[in-house]
């Protein structure tokens, strides 16, 4: 991802990526049932991790919008979420007073 580009997660469930220099938002990623509580680029910029309400974290290719992968397993809310320096493996944090390592 090029470093004019910002993501954010709202309380609608989308998230969206706009590139600042243009002041346009260049893709939306919906698929939420909650709000989105914490949205990241990888290290790399070539993925965006966004963690909700709805007890899920997503992984999205942000040039598409898809989803690539949807991380089930919390019992409540994530409200926190990253990607380590490689970007292969993601931990989250969640209300359920647990958090999980996914590789």
């Amino acid at each position: 991802m090029i470093s004019h580009h910002v993501v954010t997660g709202c309380a609608d469930g989308i998230a969206r990526i706009f590139d600042v220099m243009k002041q346009e938002c260049l893709t939306e990623l919906s698929g939420h049932e909650g709000e989105i509580s914490k949205v990241l680029f990888n290290p790399q910029g070539n993925k965006v991790l966004t963690a909700s309400t709805d007890k899920s974290a997503r992984i999205w290719d942000p040039f598409s919008g898809c989803c690539l992968q949807i991380l089930h397993g919390h019992k409540d809310e994530i409200f926190s979420c990253a990607f380590n320096y490689h970007g292969d493996t993601i931990i989250t944090g969640s209300k359920d007073n647990t958090c999980r390592i996914w590789r």
